[in-house]
């Protein structure tokens, strides 16, 4: 299906179950795709996560509400899924700075917060630089951790970094090296199943063999074809400023689709001063291009 269409599809579904009790598993289930894979794409097109979009456009509407009918505030908590009226007021009062009560008062401003419409937004002129290229399978010798899908994007949230700074501490790079003839690093990372709230993330090096020494994962990686895109830059951030282009700018305009495999960053001395890394995503050509 179209990238777009399929977000807009998402958003139509939130926004048709707004007064169920969903959240991003159900849009995902809809969309018959795994919750990492929809949690990840439709935080980085959007910006927010799909269980804030759910958060925010039932406290606009539910403030609109409150400013023009007489309904009490225990009634309106409930209908927009809220358990208690004390945990409506904290959530409202966050998000409009004000609480139930006070909306009412005449001339009090209240926040909006809008249905969203996905579309391609053409500016700049921009060109951004990648290479597709096809690779035989391969397996990954890592120190694999599980993270939350909620985990990607959220504020202040530094479980990977601190992974990667733990395995450095742990002298895990050094315990690789000796079981690896290939010593570029790999960030690897996937769904763990269609279903799970979770998502594996490894590091590690190319692997020839076939037991892992104890502590250690091999993750098999699929031959398929690859969307490679340079992280130009001296610092993690540029990793993120990367990703955000690839499902903002190349997923919805290109030939290609993201499919619902493994993933990775690839880390490598021979790539110059200038690039970080590279990512690289699996793709397939879309069955109309």
């Amino acid at each position: 299906m179209d990238f777009i269409q399929n977000l807009q599809r998402a958003i139509d579904y939130m926004e048709e179950h707004i007064l169920e009790p969903i959240t991003y598993e159900d849009v995902a289930k809809h969309l018959y795709i795994s919750n990492y894979h929809f949690h990840r794409t439709f935080s980085l097109v959007t910006g927010i996560t799909a269980n804030e979009y759910i958060r925010n456009r039932r406290l606009s509407m539910a403030g609109q509400e409150l400013s023009i009918s007489c309904e009490k505030v225990i009634n309106i908590a409930s209908k927009y899924r809220y358990h208690s009226p004390e945990s409506f007021t904290k959530a409202f009062t966050r998000f409009h700075g004000v609480t139930p009560s006070a909306a009412r008062h005449a001339g009090i401003k209240l926040k909006s917060f809008n249905r969203l419409l996905v579309k391609i937004k053409l500016e700049g002129g921009t060109v951004m630089d990648y290479r597709i290229e096809k690779r035989k399978g391969f397996k990954v010798l890592a120190k694999v951790m599980q993270f939350r899908n909620e985990s990607i994007l959220e504020e202040g949230n530094t479980e990977i970094q601190d992974f990667w700074k733990e395995c450095w501490n742990d002298g895990v790079f050094g315990e690789l090296k000796e079981n690896t003839t290939k010593h570029d690093t790999y960030g690897v990372c996937a769904s763990i199943s269609k279903e799970s709230t979770h998502f594996d993330y490894g590091i590690g090096m190319e692997f020839n063999g076939d037991n892992a020494p104890n502590g250690y994962n091999i993750w098999e990686v699929k031959p398929t074809l690859w969307a490679v895109f340079k992280c130009i830059g001296k610092g993690g951030d540029c990793i993120e400023e990367t990703w955000n282009k690839i499902f903002s700018e190349f997923l919805p305009g290109s030939e290609y689709i993201m499919t619902d495999d493994t993933d990775f960053e690839l880390y490598s001395e021979g790539f110059g001063v200038d690039c970080f890394c590279e990512i690289w995503i699996p793709v397939k050509k879309k069955i109309n291009a």
